[in-house]
């Protein structure tokens, strides 16, 4: 008897232990076209985003953050694949017609792919925008066990379609059903299938992005305000919503505690209307190379682990997260990429690490480029444009250009946007002249932007 007590005891500890040293699940959640400043937590005071404000207070906020790029194919691209634009194979949004998007290479290697070498269950919902169904790279293809949701971000712009894919079999709506509701309960499905092993959940959500369609107005039916504006807060509230049921979930599953979750967002804000100032004080929107156009509201998440309540000015981006998720999960990485492990900045937000200097391009009016190198930032719209430069410590919304100050500064970046980039047969530069945007508080006030 004192045998078999003895056995089971050993039996329980060494169940615990492995609990406690099982490698952490994964969760990436993905809003699509939210602005820096759409969420509480980055100071919108009218849009009510009450789960994910407290995610933030729950984790640490990272505020001098970057998405992959200023559209949505090649932010997820960089997310993905670890390369920055001036390397990836995905530099722009490219249709193929009747649905999707340019794939990638059949031998491109993901971060799922990563995850699946480390013994995990990988999971992607929401959309796609990297391939077209029976093309190289479906979601299948690229490392992911399971997929539900647009294969087509194009398509993703109706928020009541005739179809979704799981997988490679197309699921045939009604027309109806309201999609991100149907990508939430798939989202919380594959964490119950998973509970009892490590998993990667990447949740590509679709919200805040055009058409502004919602089931309901919520809390805002009653509000002064025009009617598409009332329907986007309707939709990021609702975003906000399904991320609370995602945290709950972990929560009831007993697994919160060994799982990491970050929230963050693809590009910045589509919208450009005054009453919610979606970029805050940064200037710029999505489509635009200044902080408004790439800087991410991002927010990770991991009880014990990741300190509640923290604001970290670690400057990291997308294409960090696969080298950062080999150090986590220790795998080797099986060829060089942009990015840098920003790991340690995750668990200690007290850190901060130096890096290389970021690099964006775009390539959908004209060419752009960006770049960030320590505090200064340089923007220049064609190759035979002037660069502009600017102090971020000093002039985070970029409204004083000094480049004419510091022509050592100018003249490193001239020479970095050279040398950052590979040329690419899909995306050539295209030389056309490009007028400078206008200053956020001139511009007028605009539906979301396609793709």
């Amino acid at each position: 008897m004192k045998l078999r007590v003895l056995t089971l005891f050993l039996a329980l500890a060494a169940s615990a232990f492995a609990a406690t040293t099982m490698p952490p699940n994964v969760i990436f959640i993905l809003a699509d076209d939210l602005g820096y400043g759409d969420l509480g937590a980055f100071g919108q005071k009218l849009i009510q985003t009450p789960r994910i404000d407290r995610m933030a207070a729950e984790g640490t906020k990272f505020v001098q953050a970057y998405a992959g790029a200023t559209v949505c194919a090649p932010s997820r691209c960089s997310l993905m694949t670890g390369m920055h634009n001036g390397h990836a194979v995905i530099r722009g949004n490219r249709e193929i017609k009747p649905e999707g998007q340019q794939p990638m290479p059949a031998d491109t290697f993901t971060v799922a792919h990563l995850f699946q070498r480390a013994g995990y269950a990988t999971g992607a919902t929401g959309k796609w925008g990297l391939g077209h169904p029976g093309s190289t790279s479906t979601p299948d293809r690229m490392g992911f066990d399971y997929f539900f949701g647009y294969n087509c971000q194009l398509r993703a712009h109706e928020y009541y379609p005739d179809h979704l894919w799981r997988n490679d079999e197309r699921v045939e709506l009604d027309g109806k059903t309201y999609s991100h509701d149907l990508i939430a309960e798939e989202t919380l499905g594959f964490i119950r299938a998973n509970r009892d092993r490590p998993f990667f959940l990447y949740a590509a959500f679709t919200i805040p992005h055009s058409k502004m369609q919602v089931p309901d107005l919520g809390p805002y039916g009653d509000k002064p305000w025009p009617e598409n504006l009332k329907t986007l807060a309707a939709m990021i509230t609702r975003l906000d919503r399904d991320v609370g049921r995602i945290l709950d979930l972990l929560k009831e599953l007993g697994i919160d505690e060994r799982t990491l979750v970050f929230f963050c967002s693809d590009n910045g804000a589509a919208h450009r209307d005054e009453l919610f100032r979606h970029s805050g004080e940064l200037r710029g929107y999505k489509r635009d190379m200044y902080e408004g156009g790439i800087r991410s509201p991002s927010i990770a998440r991991w009880p014990g682990r990741i300190p509640a309540g923290a604001v970290s000015e670690q400057v990291w981006t997308f294409y960090d997260f696969l080298p950062t998720i080999s150090e986590l999960v220790r795998q080797p990485l099986p060829h060089a990429v942009d990015g840098v492990s920003v790991l340690p900045a995750l668990l200690d937000p007290s850190l901060k690490m130096e890096r290389p200097p970021l690099y964006f391009e775009f390539h959908e009016r004209g060419f752009d480029q960006a770049a960030r190198r320590g505090n200064w930032k340089a923007v220049r719209h064609g190759t035979k444009g002037a660069v502009e430069l600017y102090d971020l410590a000093t002039d985070p919304s970029e409204t004083r250009d000094v480049a004419a100050e510091h022509p050592d500064e100018v003249a490193w970046f001239t020479e970095f946007f050279r040398i950052a980039r590979t040329d690419s047969e899909l995306w050539p530069i295209d030389e056309t002249p490009r007028p400078r945007r206008a200053r956020p508080e001139k511009a007028a006030a605009a539906q979301g932007e396609k793709s």
